[in-house]
């Protein structure tokens, strides 16, 4: 029995649809802890932003009036739209002052930007061919932006040699996720969605690489944090602080001084001073 490849594509286009839920939810984990500490810490919110922008994009790409019989890309993007405005609007729950402002900024912008083009497409270009054209071009631009979002946790995981910003289970899913669209774009050939899900993959390679060679120093870290925070933060002279603020002890710029000597000091000076 011979396999069309039209059935293939589509058998492909599930499988990208599958592992791209699974990106989708990846930073699920991470935003329940954020939630949980009510603190974003040092997690950047660009990566979610970036591929909110990407899906509501793709939606518009995939509407019958833009670019007919794009079930798959539309249901997809759809439903990874709902999941990243979650994100996002728990990030900006959590978050404080200019950075809140900053993320609130960007997305009230790239709902404008989104809903702009769309009525601009829709309204002033009459074929579906130029439809598609227009909407692709700008999905390329912005899904290249979306996958190359993880650089600036890239750099940090360089900088801190920590991957613990730069969850592995994202990596992975945008590996996989981005190795079965570009499959299902090679099939039957389309430029769109090849390129962006092209870049997807070298950018999941990169991290991927980063989480091999910095797996070792993050763990070293964290159990380093663990144990100062089990010690107490003993001192040379072998007392916590707890001990130092029981007995009376000062410790300022690495010097220990105690009242008892401040007091044998001033009887000195009484001395002298007779």
């Amino acid at each position: 029995m011979v396999v069309s490849a039209d059935t293939i594509r589509t058998a492909v286009g599930i499988m990208g649809n599958a592992t791209a839920l699974v990106l989708f939810f990846s930073p699920a984990p991470t935003f329940c802890r954020i939630w949980k500490s009510r603190s974003v810490e040092q997690f950047p919110a660009t990566p979610y932003l970036a591929t909110l922008l990407n899906c509501m994009m793709w939606v518009l790409y995939g509407l019958p009036m833009v670019h007919p019989h794009s079930t798959l890309v539309l249901t997809i993007n759809g439903s990874g739209l709902v999941i990243e405005l979650i994100y996002v609007l728990v990030f900006l729950g959590c978050s404080h002052g200019d950075q809140r402002l900053r993320v609130l900024l960007v997305l009230l912008l790239e709902i404008a930007f989104v809903g702009a083009v769309g009525a601009l497409i829709l309204t002033l270009v009459h074929s579906h061919e130029r439809r598609s054209l227009i909407a692709g071009v700008l999905c390329v631009i912005f899904g290249a932006a979306m996958y190359a979002a993880p650089l600036a946790a890239m750099r940090q995981v360089i900088r801190t040699r920590s991957v613990e910003f730069m969850p592995l289970p994202l990596s992975l899913a945008s590996f996989v996720n981005g190795l079965c669209w570009t499959t299902y774009a090679t099939i039957r050939f389309d430029l769109f969605i090849t390129i962006p899900n092209g870049l997807g993959v070298a950018f999941a390679v990169a991290q991927l690489a980063l989480h091999a060679v910095y797996h070792g120093s993050t763990a070293r870290q964290k159990k380093g944090g663990r144990r100062e925070a089990e010690i107490g933060l003993v001192k040379p002279n072998g007392r916590s602080l707890e001990e130092e603020v029981a007995k009376g002890i000062r410790v300022e710029s690495g010097v220990i001084s105690v009242e008892e000597t401040n007091k044998s000091s001033m009887g000195t000076n009484k001395n002298l001073e007779v």
